[in-house]
């Protein structure tokens, strides 16, 4: 157990070390050859925009990130619970499962003005838009480990007169977590894009609404800037699934 500590120990010290040396390069780079900030602002640049107040960085971090987790879990209760209900039913699967394969090529940018018509500004249509991107991957790769169950130990469940919720609760679910947990990995990084897609479509609020205003006046340090919260807001959602992965599922049989 110490030797798995160290090793995420070090691992993370190396994950931090190569970003650290990139923001130096960065900045070393910007500063020798002079580059314009309209262009490519430094690090330190960026950085000072958080210290001016009509930026309101924080009440946009806010909304942006409960358009995520709000989008991501949303995603994660209807696609778990869509999967269980196809396992338990193979002719509702056939019957809609490939509708929702039909719905999921439709561009998400296309919905945008759709969810604005029907549930007007703010947060709730950029939560749809993450929501109607995350849900499908998480959607597909629980039904695949809900179905990949050992048939063998389903018919000795079965013979001993498990009732289907036995069956679920004691080999399905524990078996599919694997595939849950990669199926919300993905949602987590799609979550982040389309909530950021809805703020471009048209929005009053957010780090995508503060880009747009920003983009007029060239301010490209703060454009940086809200990338590099956004981006931070995907880590700490994508950092929380791998923790929950953690806790709930043994090294040995995670998804890489």
């Amino acid at each position: 157990m110490a030797d798995g500590g160290g090793g995420s120990a070090r691992s993370l010290a190396i994950i931090l070390v190569v970003h650290l040396a990139v923001l130096v390069l960065w900045q070393v780079a910007v500063d020798l050859f002079q580059v314009p900030k309209f262009i490519l602002p430094s690090p330190l640049a960026a950085l000072a925009t958080l210290a001016a107040p009509n930026y309101a960085w924080a009440s946009n971090v806010l909304v942006t990130a409960v358009e995520i987790l709000g989008g991501f879990s949303l995603g994660a209760v209807v696609g778990v619970a869509l999967a269980v209900f196809f396992t338990w039913s193979p002719l509702v699967s056939l019957l809609l499962l490939p509708l929702f394969v039909t719905l999921n090529m439709i561009p998400k940018v296309a919905l945008g003005p759709l969810f604005i018509v029907w549930f007007s500004y703010g947060i709730l249509p950029n939560i749809l838009i993450a929501f109607s991107i995350c849900f499908f991957p998480i959607l597909l790769t629980t039904a695949r480990g809900l179905s990949e169950v050992e048939p063998d130990l389903l018919d000795l469940v079965k013979s001993l007169r498990g009732s289907r919720w036995t069956l679920f609760r004691k080999i399905q679910l524990p078996g599919s977590l694997p595939y849950v947990f990669s199926g919300m990995k993905v949602g987590a990084i799609l979550a982040v894009a389309g909530a950021i897609v809805g703020e471009f479509i048209a929005s009053d609020r957010g780090l995508g609404y503060l880009m747009i205003q920003v983009q007029s006046a060239l301010d490209t340090p703060a454009m940086v800037m809200a990338v590099v919260l956004l981006t931070l807001l995907g880590v700490a959602l994508y950092g929380l699934v791998l923790g929950l992965e953690r806790l709930f599922v043994v090294k040995d049989v995670r998804l890489q």
